[in-house]
């Protein structure tokens, strides 16, 4: 069971007889009267947000999921195609089904597909990925890692800011769950 005290982004539950991936939420306290959590959460069958209050401490089931993991092979006709690696079975997902992920998913790449009830539902990506820039303005001499920020086109098409010091063809390491910059990879 998962408190509402327990919840942060990415806490999957079971709600209303149906999975679902809280994406935002804030404790609130009152003056007088209890605790309350006001919660945003995203249905990972249906992919409709919802938002709803909870009384502080109130508890719900974690979601019954299955992960595997499968390597994305490919896109065709808006269809993102995922393979076993133990049978070599293909799924093919909906954008929908990766929302976000979409965007720094890679040919080749290996990711953790959820099921609920034999279905899949949604992808999630390793915590760090490492990608090449496409695209972004030059550094020049006198720039710094600590600087600022410039906005770089990645190699699966995805948009992110970077350190002035970032040139066109490094690979640098990002973080999946917030699409930021980390580090650049030697």
């Amino acid at each position: 069971m998962i408190a509402t005290n327990d919840f942060r982004r990415g806490t999957k539950i079971e709600y209303k007889g149906e999975a679902y991936e809280v994406v935002e939420f804030q404790h609130v306290k009152m003056g007088r009267g209890g605790a309350f959590v006001r919660a945003k959460m995203k249905g990972l069958k249906s992919g409709k947000i919802i938002e709803d209050t909870f009384n502080s401490g109130e508890k719900f089931p974690k979601a019954n999921l299955q992960s595997k993991q499968m390597q994305y092979l490919y896109l065709q006709d808006s269809m993102y195609y995922f393979m076993d690696m133990e049978n070599y079975e293909q799924i093919p997902l909906t954008e929908d089904q990766l929302g976000s992920s979409k965007s720094l998913l890679k040919e080749g790449m290996v990711a953790t597909i959820l099921y609920h009830k034999e279905a899949p539902l949604a992808v999630e990506l390793p915590i760090f990925v490492e990608l090449v820039i496409a695209e972004t303005e030059p550094g020049f001499k006198g720039d710094t890692a600590s600087g600022g920020a410039k906005p770089a086109r990645l190699e699966t098409g995805a948009l992110i800011k970077v350190p002035f010091h970032i040139n066109q063809g490094d690979t640098i390491k990002v973080d999946t769950r917030t699409m930021e910059y980390i580090e650049r990879v030697k």
